[in-house]
């Protein structure tokens, strides 16, 4: 009897336990609600700074006289920069903090939008000073939406509301994705150039709300020496490596994908069914809407469940590829369209995932170095996909959907084989 009486004890202690745990990451999440809103426009203005651009380049390509692969290369040049930074980006961000690193760099980011938007006002062979402005685009990027991930893991204790705000974070990345093609498309409509100017207003709001409403978490710990720091990291590849690969390869691939889907799409609605402008910037958002819903869904979803997010990752990668593969039948637009918003949710369930998984998997120490590596992966998939789709284009469509849909298998593989979470008691 005493027994029984002292194992119901026990059960009752642990649901008050687990109850008192989920008050108190709900009354952080409440009390930080400004600090996410904050963090989350990070994200938001370095896509638009991005994304924003992909409907003007058709124009671009007539104003500057360039071709299709040089009009890419201003996307590109952006992700290159960006991927050579963002590793020291995050050891600087885990030694001074990451408010010290995210501030200046979205400053710096913003000047390098003035100095593109300027060259094509007003300069007659602007395409240099304009690629040099991007470049800089990409230094701020370098140290702004990388270094939010692990910020967002050292602000909550709890990992329930870590993937929470990851998904938030993400949602917000994709909204982005969901506003660019409109609101670029709105604003070249006046001017062409209106886009590259419209950025360093989004960048200055940024850097006040995050001065004004975001509060770093205090670290007691001491910054270690740079060398046994780096001991730390090559013992951390090589004891979780495998995984880790596994989602930078991963991440890479999904941001080629969609960022190759979106030049696409963004040539072919000019080309090959004469639609421009706003309307363009709306068929655009649908895929990208999508993706948005799906990211907002997936993060609210996983929680803490490492397996269910490795299962989730492999089936929306599978259903992306599965329906790039389906457009070897038809690109009639409806159709297409179709195809490419089951991408878009694909990846969008994706993306919550991996940052859950890589942000939740290293010790908070090295998190900002190891997410940025994750970063880096990401934008090189993002620097990758249009050139890549430029220059298939020049052959044939079914071959950009053949190639796309087997690296995004290739993916979906890698996910099932190397990513094994395991499950928790």
């Amino acid at each position: 009897m005493e027994h029984i009486e002292q194992l119901w004890k026990n059960q009752n202690a642990a649901k008050n336990k687990k109850a008192k745990s989920s008050r108190k990451g709900s009354s952080e999440i409440s009390s930080q609600k400004w600090a996410i809103l904050s963090l989350s426009s990070i994200p938001l203005v370095m896509t638009l700074g991005n994304s924003m651009l992909i409907p003007v380049l058709p124009s671009m390509e007539k104003e500057l006289s360039i071709s299709a692969f040089q009009s890419s290369m201003v996307i590109t040049v952006y992700s290159i920069v960006a991927i050579i930074l963002i590793p020291i980006a995050g050891y600087l961000s885990d030694h001074i903090g990451r408010k010290k690193v995210i501030v200046p760099s979205l400053i710096i980011a913003g000047i390098g939008g003035l100095i593109s938007g300027w060259a094509a006002w007003k300069l007659e062979n602007a395409y240099w000073v304009i690629l040099a402005g991007r470049a800089l685009q990409g230094v701020g990027a370098a140290g702004a939406f990388p270094i939010v991930l692990p910020l967002v893991g050292d602000m909550f204790k709890n990992e329930d509301d870590v993937s929470t705000c990851l998904g938030l974070i993400e949602t917000s990345n994709t909204f982005g994705k969901v506003l660019s093609p409109i609101f670029g498309a709105i604003l070249a409509g006046f001017m062409w150039f209106l886009p590259f100017l419209a950025f360093p207003i989004f960048c200055a709001i940024s850097v006040l709300m995050m001065a004004f409403l975001v509060k770093s978490p205090k670290s007691s710990q001491k910054p270690m020496p740079f060398k046994d720091f780096f001991t730390g990291i090559k013992k951390t590849f090589k004891k979780k490596g495998r995984w880790l690969y596994a989602i930078f390869f991963v991440g890479g691939i999904l941001m080629l994908v969609l960022f190759g889907i979106l030049f696409y799409l963004s040539e072919v609605f000019e080309t090959e069914y004469g639609i421009k402008d706003i309307k363009k910037g709306f068929f655009l958002a649908l895929p990208l809407g999508a993706l948005c819903l799906a990211s907002f869904i997936s993060g609210k979803v996983i929680k803490k469940n490492k397996v269910l997010m490795k299962w989730l990752t492999f089936g929306g990668i599978l259903a992306a590829a599965l329906s790039i593969a389906a457009l070897w039948f038809s690109i009639k637009l409806w159709y297409m369209i179709s195809m490419f918003v089951i991408s878009g949710i694909g990846i969008g369930i994706g993306l919550p995932c991996l940052d859950s998984l890589i942000t939740d998997g290293v010790e908070k120490k090295e998190r900002g170095t190891i997410t940025s590596f994750y970063t880096s992966m990401r934008f090189i998939g993002v620097a990758a996909g249009p050139p890549i789709i430029a220059l298939l284009m020049n052959y044939s469509n079914h071959l950009i959907f053949i190639i796309m849909s087997s690296i995004s298998i290739l993916a979906a593989i890698i996910t099932l084989f190397a990513i094994k979470p395991q499950a928790k008691g």
